[in-house]
């Protein structure tokens, strides 16, 4: 049965396409679960330290899952001990060598990022397979259009929906006629309309879960914007089940750039999402330094709080009442605060943003305990 974003507004509502349920590690990926946010190491992998280090910030952004390349033995040598310290299922990165999957698997990978039709006669493949039935780990088949197969790319002429989804079906044969059914699958284009006609004929074709990306999306700015074009059409259409927004950034940001996707569809809440004014005359103090210095104080909050944080009353009190918390400012060094959408008291321009920071945290607490109450 397949999942819907409930809401009273039904302009709102986001239909999940049905797909069958997979495991990566403990986090449960398709089915109507909920969409999980991943990003990538960058630092070598055999520097155990570093990569540890990478994968507790990615954690502490909200990562769901982080995946970690293995192009060598000495980083599957590596994989045991960052395994055993991540609190996050870990997928592990294959290119070609079938025997780094095996490691991999028998290190303490979650998930196995491979391409079955890549590493060699089908005797390979069913090592891997079976080191993946072994040791609990399910697989990512991810196809890229820059890496197409040459039979694909002599058939159709260029990369195109139809070669990405072939191949993609391809490799799923692999598993299926192994008996392996614990794969999800990607058909990542650096291409926004690429991507996103791949991805809405590969939804047509499997009721496999599907991992979003426009892969190779860019810097900070453009690929974000990249990202959320592409993944935001098809989360929009309710196709997708687990995503990495791709930049040449710190990795972090794809963390952050990923929820903010989800959030904007109401398909995720984690943390505070803030809603401020661009600015202009009327502004009774600096939203732009603000908002930015709130951002910065609230990034540890994981709670889904809505703040609202407005120059003014032209939409400063239509926007609070559809906030949690909100400012709206006034004349004379001071504005007003919202609480649950209605005036609640004056705070000074200058104490505004620790008064803020004060009664998020607050709200945080209060969500947090209520939330341990219950389990």
């Amino acid at each position: 049965m397949h999942e819907q974003h409930r809401e009273v507004r039904p302009w709102r509502m986001i239909e999940r396409r049905e797909s069958r349920r997979i495991h990566v590690g403990t986090v449960p990926v398709g089915g109507g679960a909920p969409i999980t946010v991943q990003s990538m190491t960058n630092t070598p992998t055999p520097d155990v330290r570093a990569t540890i280090d990478q994968i507790r910030a990615l954690e502490d952004a909200g990562a769901d899952v982080v995946r970690v390349s293995c192009p060598d033995e000495d980083s599957t040598k590596a994989f045991k001990a960052i395994a055993r310290a991540a609190q996050v299922p870990l997928v592990a990165d294959i290119h070609f060598h079938y025997k780094r999957a095996i490691e991999a698997a028998e290190a303490g990978a979650a998930c196995l990022r491979i391409n079955p039709g890549n590493i060699g006669s089908m005797a390979r493949v069913r090592e891997v397979v079976q080191a993946a039935k072994d040791h609990g780990c399910s697989m990512r088949i991810g196809v890229n259009a820059g890496s197409l197969e040459k039979h694909l790319l002599e058939k159709y002429g260029e990369p195109c929906p139809e070669a990405m989804v072939e191949s993609a079906l391809e490799h799923a044969r692999i598993l299926e006629d192994l008996d392996f059914r614990e794969y999800k699958i990607s058909v990542k284009a650096s291409d926004v309309f690429l991507t996103v006609a791949a991805y809405q004929a590969l939804a047509e074709a499997t009721d496999a879960p599907l991992h979003l990306g426009v892969t190779e999306a860019g810097g900070k700015r453009t690929g974000s914007v990249k990202s959320a074009i592409g993944m935001g059409n098809l989360l929009w259409a309710g196709i997708g089940d687990t995503i990495r927004v791709s930049l040449s950034a710190d990795p972090v940001e794809e963390i952050k750039v990923g929820y903010d996707i989800l959030k904007s569809l109401g398909l995720r809440t984690r943390g505070v999402n803030i809603i401020a004014c661009p600015s202009c005359a009327r502004q009774g103090f600096n939203v732009i330094e603000t908002v930015q210095t709130l951002e910065e104080r609230l990034a540890h909050i994981s709670e889904p709080i809505s703040l609202s944080i407005i120059g003014c009353v032209v939409n400063g009190p239509g926007e609070a009442m559809f906030t949690d918390l909100g400012f709206t400012g006034g004349g004379k060094g001071s504005g007003k605060m919202y609480v649950s959408g209605k005036p609640d008291h004056n705070v000074t321009n200058e104490e505004m943003i620790d008064h803020i920071v004060d009664m998020v945290e607050a709200r945080a607490a209060s969500l947090r305990a209520a939330s341990e109450a219950a389990e």
